[in-house]
């Protein structure tokens, strides 16, 4: 039985070890997720497999507000969605998220 119990918390710190691998960078407008940086703003290409961040949709307590714009996405929390020549593939989720953005129509960016 302990050595179950002790497997259980490995696992379970393994888990919080690779969420901590996620680091956002308020100032500069981006996250790094697994020694990669990514602009968080720019061209963005929803994807099902092989994403680059993993995305929660929220209301409330969000790390980012994102509006989503058809042009002029050179600032932070500005994103246009493509299919194709993207700066980042995002997928969405619901749990086990990167970051937690919330949708918005103005004031887009990151909370300082």
């Amino acid at each position: 039985m302990k050595h179950i119990v002790s497997i259980f918390i490995c696992l379970i710190f393994a888990l919080c070890a690779s969420a901590s691998d996620v680091k956002i960078d308020k100032e500069n407008c981006t996250i790094t997720k697994d020694g990669k940086t990514y602009n968080l703003y720019g061209k963005v290409k929803i994807v099902d497999s092989f994403e680059d961040i993993k995305v929660k949709i929220v209301d409330s307590f969000e790390d980012a507000d994102i509006k989503i714009v058809n042009s002029f996405e050179n600032t932070c929390g500005k994103v246009k969605i493509v299919d194709s020549f993207e700066d980042v593939k995002v997928k969405i989720v619901d749990s086990f998220e990167d970051i937690k953005i919330k949708i918005v129509d103005s004031f887009e960016g990151i909370k300082k």
